[in-house]
């Protein structure tokens, strides 16, 4: 009688079969676990300290720094915990190995492929270094982006427009333009503003109606078909929002001219 043949079955403990897949994941999820445990009671708690003395003027310094420190240290513990993750398989070891040695053909296809994200995340580093803006300064992008910087990102800055938009911008390009940093330099300096009379307005009675007035200076600066355009200083609190000020020297500016006749009814 032919016995029928036996059928052997791999046996093996279950963390033989998956401890590879276990470890790893238990190592990513203590590397996410420490990251959000650095990130809220360490730098959190840090950064709510520095709104408590949000007035002074090396807050908004140490707050855009710490910004980026905490988000440069969140992201290497969880990159650390992935790698460290992926170091339980042999053969991911062995594929490293092999990438290990051909490190300058990785790093010139990693280098080409993403050109724009390095060169973003080091212009970021950069901006948190030398601090040509920060947080709540109001700034000028070339001829494109007006308004307020909302968030230094690693790779980007959100600047609020103040016309329900925020613009997001990549740091590379904050970096290559010209910036007017309107919130730095001489706080105190004169605010200036620019207001339009007829082309037959006088000149001289528009100068004498303003004086009396916050207006310092009023000159002439230019003559078109269309009108002059006369150039308005006025002195400037240095704790004072600019771009109010400059708005309220135009409104005080026009009601002046206007009640002397020197703008017509329009």
């Amino acid at each position: 009688m032919n016995t029928p043949p036996r059928v052997f079955l791999a046996t093996g403990s279950f963390w033989s079969n998956h401890g590879d897949e276990i470890s790893a994941a238990i190592t990513v999820a203590v590397a996410v676990g420490v990251a959000l445990i650095v990130d809220r009671f360490g730098f959190g708690r840090a950064e709510r300290g520095l709104s408590n003395v949000d007035t002074a003027e090396f807050s908004r310094e140490a707050r855009t720094r710490l910004r980026l420190i905490r988000r440069l240290v969140f992201v290497a513990i969880i990159v650390i915990g992935i790698a460290l993750g992926l170091s339980q398989f042999a053969s991911i070891k062995r594929f490293a190995t092999g990438v290990l040695a051909s490190t300058a053909v990785l790093g010139l296809i990693i280098g080409f492929a993403a050109r724009t994200v390095i060169a973003n995340f080091v212009a970021g580093v950069l901006m948190a270094v030398r601090q040509p803006i920060r947080i709540g300064d109001r700034i000028t992008i070339g001829d494109e982006v007006q308004g307020r910087v909302a968030d230094i990102a690693l790779t980007y800055t959100s600047v609020d427009t103040g016309e329900g938009a925020l613009a997001v911008v990549p740091n590379e390009m904050v970096i290559n333009h010209v910036v007017v940093n309107n919130s730095a330099g001489n706080r105190a300096a004169p605010v200036t503003a620019d207001i339009w009379l007829p082309l037959d307005a006088d000149v001289d009675a528009a100068q004498r109606a303003l004086e009396g007035t916050p207006v310092t200076s009023a000159r002439l600066a230019e003559v078109t078909p269309e009108g002059v355009r006369l150039h308005l200083k006025a002195a400037m609190e240095p704790e004072a929002d600019r771009e109010m000020r400059e708005a309220d020297l135009r409104e005080v500016a026009q009601g002046v001219l206007r009640e002397a006749g020197l703008l017509g009814s329009g």
